[in-house]
């Protein structure tokens, strides 16, 4: 049984990529981070008392869970509201995938920092570029360092179908990068 500084440790570490996997997804930082604290709040609720080690699948499952509710409750609000975009100003240009401020990734120098920061930005570019499977696939094998089987439960899917989706992505993502001029 986890304790509540086991819990509290977790929620904690899992708090930055969980929001990014979410804010990924839905493409709406309110959104994501409104997914993100109900999936924690029913992890705590609901699963408090399950093992520390189960918790990270249990959070991915719920997180996922959460994500496919927003995109249902969206679907149905807009079936019954009006549509206000004529209303709305199209000359927000703001990017919901930017990188979080104050990310450091340990390099002393700037210029290595700015490098590192403007290829994370054309990475988060090209991963909304993919189709929603492959960048969910390669968010939960490699930003959230799961393994195939975990992935495949997450998703729902055969482990055979993580690999394509992984593997398509990469290619994708490597000749977007390279187009770009970045070598990885």
């Amino acid at each position: 049984m986890a304790t509540p500084d086991e819990l509290s440790d977790f929620l904690a570490q899992s708090e930055r990529r969980a929001f990014k996997q979410a804010a990924y997804a839905v493409r709406d930082d309110h959104a994501a981070l409104d997914i993100v604290q109900d999936a924690m709040m029913r992890l705590a609720e609901k699963y408090g008392q399950k093992p520390a080690s189960e918790l990270p699948m249990l959070f991915q499952r719920i997180l996922q869970n959460a994500i496919l509710d927003f995109f249902r409750r969206r679907k149905v609000r807009n079936l019954w509201v009006s549509p206000l975009s004529v209303f709305s100003n199209d000359d927000d240009d703001s990017d919901p995938l930017e990188m979080l401020a104050g990310e450091d990734d340990g390099a002393n120098e700037p210029t290595q920092q700015i490098d590192r920061k403007q290829t994370m930005k054309l990475i988060e570019k090209a991963l909304t570029k993919l189709p929603s499977r492959q960048r969910e696939a390669f968010v939960l094998r490699y930003w959230q360092e799961l393994d195939v089987a975990e992935t495949a439960s997450i998703m729902g899917c055969s482990e055979g179908s993580v690999k394509t989706h992984c593997s398509r992505a990469v290619h994708a993502l490597a000749i977007t990068l390279r187009a770009k001029g970045v070598s990885l």
